[in-house]
């Protein structure tokens, strides 16, 4: 008879105090006034989205107005474990995107998910 494949062995864990995932959703509006195009928004969308995953560590997508050619309606998301971490991280983000220098951010709305 062969091994038993499939079962994990029991062991022995020490129980770990409870680590909670904190997620900052950060929905916002750009204005981009010079855009004359869909495409060149879209070149200065993906420059500032690679821009803030590098600068951010977030995930980031243009979720609505993509057929406007001078607004972009976009979500950025940050997980961790610690929460003045999230809080921190998208308080700079959103200064980040108020001095944006091809466009302005008109609206946005933050919010922290927590699991208590």
């Amino acid at each position: 008879m062969g091994r038993g494949y499939g079962v994990a062995p029991t062991t022995a864990r020490a129980v770990q105090p409870r680590t909670m995932l904190y997620i900052g959703v950060l929905q916002f509006t750009l204005e981009i006034p010079y855009a004359v195009s869909l495409k060149e928004k879209r070149s200065v969308i993906k420059s500032l989205k690679d821009r803030l995953r590098r600068s951010f560590n977030v995930s980031i997508s243009e979720f609505a107005d993509q057929d406007a050619a001078t607004y972009a309606t976009l979500g950025a998301v940050v997980a961790g474990s610690d929460n003045k971490h999230v809080n921190s991280s998208m308080d700079h983000l959103i200064n980040e995107l108020r001095d944006w220098r091809d466009g302005s951010m008109i609206d946005y709305r933050l919010e922290i998910l927590s699991p208590e």
